[in-house]
């Protein structure tokens, strides 16, 4: 997305925690504990992964878009599709989205990604393309740079 600025990767965090999950310092039970709310964020706003679940391996990752942000009101903190995302780019001025990885089978999540979006990255010399550029910029999957645990920073 071309507003897309100060990604945070959490891809490190992820390989310490299943690299004790593997070895037995944390349990199952630990790792695998999404709550209802996020299971249905994922299902009905989820986008699918070709990734499978690191614990479980029998069910493919899905993807959930938490946005928050002072503009958003009452919207903030709400699971977003990811094409919906480049259109509330264009007309919001900043927000932050949060990217969650969600098996389904077994409750695994973890945060993977965090950055901001918003037309404050635009440069004034920049022509506004609108929102129907913005949307159709959506058709693209969202680029998975790594994983990491919301248990560390607080949980969805």
């Amino acid at each position: 997305m071309r507003t897309q600025r100060q990604v945070v990767d959490y891809s490190l965090q992820k390989r310490v925690l299943l690299r004790d999950l593997h070895n037995g310092k944390i349990g199952t039970l630990e790792v695998c504990d999404a709550s209802p709310y996020l299971r249905n964020a994922a299902r009905f706003h989820g986008e699918p992964t070709d990734e499978r679940c690191p614990v479980c391996r029998r069910d493919n990752l899905t993807l959930v878009h938490y946005i928050y942000g002072d503009e958003l009101k009452q919207s903030a903190g709400q699971a977003r599709k990811l094409a919906e995302l480049p259109v509330l780019a264009m007309t919001l001025r900043e927000f932050q989205v949060f990217v969650v990885e969600v098996c389904q089978t077994c409750a695994w999540n973890h945060l993977i990604e965090q950055f901001l979006l918003g037309r404050d990255a635009l440069h004034p010399d920049e022509p506004h393309q609108g929102v129907a550029a913005a949307a159709s910029s959506a058709s693209g999957r969202h680029h998975e740079t790594g994983s990491s645990s919301l248990r560390r920073k607080g949980r969805q």
